[in-house]
């Protein structure tokens, strides 16, 4: 069969070539296009980019930390959360005042939540962020404060964005950057928040410099007899498989596609006729033909002809299930061979044989009485199918008692 074989010989070597062409221009650009993940900021665990953080979450899967993806609303968390839930708010792009009443449940329930940003300070619970003092483009070298586990995490590098108000006195500040608080820790209820002033020490590109890994680790708390959820739902749009692919490369296919869309309409639209031969209407429908074959049986008053054809049909099948060939047998004879193989056939089949091969021979038939043979011996046809399933079944059940035997 010849490909498109609808369409002319000139147009499909230009609509192959064309798909040729627009197959060969997306492979080259998607090899030769760079990658433009990079202009992404969102510190997704999905994204690969250097602001992504793709590596942070790998590195607690490899570490062995109980973590997943967290994409529905944060209100499911809440509702099964327990002391053991960490939720990893990284940079979360949109809050309102549900998923904050969410995160304050998780926290009030003993669990800990690590957040980052100025959407990251205002949804946790009594998060006081504040515009930083200072603007720097330039990585900080925090400076730690206190003893504590997280202070203790070693040399730390960020690119402070946001600063944090010190107006109670449960804050305990970890690091600074230049006197103002980069990481922040306090307590809520039974749980516990972690505030970073960006999230760039996650990111792919600096989660390696310096002791960037060990800060988050230490802000996730202990990993035995925990559970983590790094949110993705905060993020916007979910990333899907399609997401990947997006690109200049993309662009092309669908500029290609909508090309070669243009090229089919206008391949057929400039034909003069049909690309094939019209379906010829159907001269009659079913029922108009049933109508017509029966005014031609009442016309011409054979309804002998009808019953013969009944009682033809019904002696085919009888003498199928007897196991004899179909020929012509007299009523009578045929009514002994389906009572002897079938004794349990109804009293008045004889006489209803008799009377059927008496009408197929009587041309002056009424209407009436010819249907009332033909659906007489409809009824025997079926009684005689019925008889003959459960002979086949009893035969099957006597076979296999006698196998067992």
């Amino acid at each position: 069969m010849k490909l498109l074989a609808s369409l002319e010989t000139r147009d499909r070597r230009w609509l192959l070539w064309s798909i040729g062409l627009a197959v060969a221009l997306a492979v080259v650009f998607s090899v030769l296009a760079p990658d433009d993940n990079d202009d992404n900021p969102t510190p997704s665990s999905y994204l690969t980019g250097k602001h992504g953080a793709r590596a942070a979450y790998e590195a607690l899967v490899n570490a062995g930390y109980p973590i997943e993806r967290w994409e529905r609303p944060l209100t499911e968390l809440a509702a099964q959360s327990d002391s053991t839930a960490v939720l990893i708010l990284a940079a979360p792009h949109r809050v309102n005042d549900e998923e904050a009443a969410a995160v304050q449940r998780i926290v009030a329930h003993g669990g800990r939540v690590f957040s980052t940003g100025i959407a990251g300070g205002y949804v946790v619970p009594e998060g006081a962020p504040d515009v930083a003092q200072k603007f720097s483009l330039a990585a900080c070298r925090l400076a730690p404060e206190g003893l504590g586990a997280i202070a203790s995490s070693g040399e730390v590098w960020m690119v402070p964005q946001w600063g944090w108000d010190l107006d109670r006195p449960g804050y305990r500040v970890d690091y600074t950057c230049d006197g103002q608080p980069a990481v922040v820790e306090y307590d809520y209820g039974n749980g516990h928040v972690v505030w970073w002033a960006s999230a760039s020490p996650l990111e792919n590109a600096s989660i390696a410099r310096g002791a960037n890994l060990d800060l988050l680790l230490n802000s996730l708390g202990p990993r035995d007899g925990h559970r983590f959820y790094w949110d993705e739902s905060l993020n916007g749009a979910v990333p899907t498989t399609w997401s990947y692919a997006s690109g200049p490369s993309l662009t092309l296919l669908r500029f290609g596609l909508l090309a070669m869309f243009l090229l089919i309409v206008f391949s057929f639209s400039r034909r003069s006729g049909p690309v094939r031969e019209l379906q010829m209407p159907a001269r009659s429908t079913p029922i108009e033909y049933l109508d017509a074959l029966g005014a031609l049986y009442q016309n011409t008053g054979s309804a002998s002809t009808a019953v013969s054809v009944a009682l033809d049909r019904f002696r085919r099948h009888g003498l199928r299930l007897c196991g004899l060939s179909s020929g012509f047998v007299p009523a009578h004879d045929l009514a002994c061979i389906i009572r002897r193989r079938f004794p349990q056939m109804g009293p008045s089949l004889e006489a209803d044989l008799a009377a059927a091969e008496a009408g197929a021979q009587d041309e002056s038939l009424e209407p009436r009485a010819a249907l009332r043979i033909v659906q007489t011996l409809q009824t025997h046809q079926q009684h005689l199918v019925a008889a003959a399933h459960a002979h086949g079944a009893r035969s099957v059940h006597i076979n296999a008692t006698e196998r067992a035997s």
